[in-house]
């Protein structure tokens, strides 16, 4: 089976806030974080450890990095597709509601 196209959410003002935070990140937590979104293109439908099932249409990529910090990619899907919506480095055992709240407006955003 192909792989999942994967996008990333673009704002109206042309932003591509996933693909700006992971260029923020080193290298070897880019490569991890990479390595699970693949996992799930390629393998989908994924479960856990790697993906997690939110509300909403959403799902959550989880990558352990190495700099031992907990990443999330919030993530649906559009015409195909695997839409990046939000990511963030997790610091409590819940994800943040106003984490999942942003992701679902941008959800809604592409859906229309």
């Amino acid at each position: 089976m192909p792989a999942i196209p994967l996008a990333f959410y673009r704002s109206a003002a042309g932003h591509e806030p996933v693909r700006e935070w992971l260029r923020e990140l080193p290298a070897e937590d880019k490569r991890v974080i990479g390595f699970d979104i693949r996992r799930v293109q390629l393998g989908w439908p994924i479960g856990l450890p790697v993906c997690c099932p939110m509300s909403g249409g959403l799902f959550e990529v989880r990558s352990t990095l190495p700099s031992r910090r907990e990443a999330r990619l919030l993530f649906g899907f559009h015409e195909g597709r695997l839409i990046a919506l939000h990511a963030f480095i997790k610091k409590a055992q819940r994800t943040p509601a106003a984490d999942l709240d942003l992701a679902r407006r941008r959800l809604k955003d592409i859906i229309g």
